[in-house]
């Protein structure tokens, strides 16, 4: 047996910092809410409510991600384990930030390991939109102790503590476990991190919700200060800055790279790509553009801009046919990852 080209029904969230971008993008948002996050491929605990996703088309229509893996492990994931949650290996999202995110930090692998109900969330943030002037967060000066780091919240100067990076469309932004982030007031991004829904929020803008509450002792536990920041890997890649590979009307930039997955931009004319699975899954995300994704016994599913697409590790002969110029990213997933902190 083999596995069509999967798309999915997105998964909306109300947020505080939510807006109404993401019907730009495909997105059929309920009216008047903030909508913040649209989960695109999810394959969460059933703790989480909502947090595995649907199949939207095809032979396998309306069926859950988490029942084709339990009832078609090896079609769907080939070599790859599954995540530390039992599920998918993989999360993406859309993220629409109208407003401020809260200042946060994801658990660690020590963390992990001494609190067996988190789990590490390594991620990375590929920019669709931004504002002039829109910026994230990404890191603490390498001078900030954490004492200093925690005198600063008291006296209500943390934003003096942290980089602020402004970013455009393009641009993408690595977050490994342990790093201090938080996403800016205007950017939208495309986000893929390893399957935990598990974040300690450090300071929220001051908006005083007791539906967000902080998690400072955990965040403290898990956030890294000083040199422990950097790994040689960069913390922010621009699309322009990075030297492409063009063979047969295909123009690739690696943009992202982890122990967890690699991130390459792929540009198209209008030739059809042929992707080559290596016993593991491959996850295309649609930048711009329409296409059809067609496998070799004619399944297919479509990928515009915003859509997310999982080709399984047994999908045969899997092809994108653009329409027009179509970019997109393609998401590898490594079949051993040593799950360390790069």
């Amino acid at each position: 047996m083999t596995l069509p080209p999967l798309r999915f029904d997105p998964i909306l969230r109300a947020r505080a910092w939510g807006g109404r971008r993401l019907s730009n993008w495909g997105r059929v948002l309920p009216p008047s809410a903030a909508i913040g996050e649209s989960w695109d491929l999810a394959d969460l605990p059933p703790s989480i409510e909502g947090g595995i996703s649907r199949i939207a088309d095809g032979p396998f229509e309306g069926r859950s991600l988490a029942d084709l893996r339990a009832q078609h492990a090896g079609e769907l994931l080939g070599g790859l384990p599954t995540a530390a949650t039992g599920g998918f290996p993989l999360l993406v999202k859309l993220l629409d930030a109208e407003d401020d995110l809260s200042v946060q930090v994801h658990p660690d692998p020590a963390y992990a390991d001494a609190h067996p109900e988190t789990f590490v969330k390594n991620e990375a943030w590929f920019v669709l939109e931004a504002r002039p002037g829109a910026a994230i967060y990404r890191g603490i000066q390498d001078d900030v102790t954490p004492e200093d780091f925690l005198k600063a919240i008291r006296d209500g100067r943390l934003l003096e503590c942290l980089i602020r990076i402004e970013v455009r469309a393009g641009d993408c932004v690595r977050l490994p476990s342990g790093i201090c982030h938080a996403l800016g007031t205007g950017v939208l991004v495309t986000e893929a991190q390893t399957p935990s829904d598990t974040t300690f929020r450090v300071w929220d803008w001051d908006r005083n919700d007791p539906g967000r509450p902080l998690h400072l002792d955990a965040a403290m536990e898990c956030m890294r200060f000083g040199r422990r920041q950097h790994d040689g890997r960069p913390a922010v890649t621009h699309l322009e800055d990075v030297m492409p590979v063009v063979h047969n009307g295909v123009t690739t930039r690696r943009m992202c790279s982890t122990d967890d997955f690699t991130i390459d931009h792929v540009e198209l004319d209008e030739r059809p790509l042929a992707i080559t699975t290596h016993d593991e899954p491959t996850v295309l995300v649609g930048v711009s553009g329409d296409a059809r994704v067609l496998d070799g016994e004619g399944r297919s599913t479509r990928l515009i801009a915003g859509d997310t697409v999982l080709l399984p590790a047994s999908c045969p002969r899997p092809e994108v046919h653009p329409t027009s110029g179509v970019k997109l990213l393609q998401i590898n997933l490594p079949l051993v990852s040593p799950r360390t902190l790069a």
